[in-house]
């Protein structure tokens, strides 16, 4: 029997390219498996042969090349930026010059960006991820106001268009003031 199982081992891989095999019994009562049916021995039974199960390999995808999270957002990522409070053209009355300013961005900032206040170009406090600023002791005069979103390497990557604002203050310019009040002139001195 041992032989018997050697024997359909070694010719299966045989067989396995072929559609059928034979198995037949020779004169000893040994059983032979084969691809042609012997012309001098007993009759063959025929063997079906199913199809072998095989898959193809995966192919082999080569590695993209590692890219800084970062940079990948900031190409990807466009941003708008708009200015919603104060209008444009604003005047703020006398007053200590405080208002508020209010922006929107689309689509949300990722944690690695935030928001500058530009007033004349000038970075007011540090970027942040809020969208409004409370501003204090502005000077009179025109301002112009934009917002810039910056990405986490310091650079702006999306500006507002400017909103132009009119701040009113009491000048200490103005001639128009009481002059304090005379010192007295001490008297002269009358010649002896």
């Amino acid at each position: 029997m041992p032989r018997l199982l050697f024997l359909a081992l070694l010719l299966f891989p045989l067989g396995s390219l072929a559609d059928a095999i034979y198995r037949t019994t020779d004169a000893q009562g040994n059983v032979v498996f084969t691809d042609t049916p012997p012309a001098n021995a007993t009759p063959a039974d025929r063997i079906e042969i199913r199809p072998t199960n095989t898959a193809r390999p995966p192919e082999v995808l080569t590695p993209p090349a590692p890219v800084d999270t970062l940079e990948a957002e900031a190409a990807v990522v466009s941003y708008t930026v708009t200015i919603t409070e104060p209008v444009n053209e604003t005047s703020f009355p006398m007053g200590p010059g405080n208002f508020s300013v209010s922006a929107e961005v689309s689509p949300t900032l990722n944690t690695a960006e935030s928001l500058q206040l530009f007033i004349d170009g000038t970075p007011q406090s540090e970027p942040q991820q809020a969208l409004t600023w409370d501003l204090t002791n502005v000077f009179r005069g025109s301002h112009d106001l934009t917002v810039g979103v910056i990405d986490g390497s310091g650079e702006t990557v999306a500006l507002s268009e400017p909103v132009r604002v009119f701040v009113h203050r009491p000048s200490t310019n103005f001639k128009n003031r009481q002059p304090p009040p005379a010192k007295p002139r001490p008297p002269k001195p009358q010649p002896k």
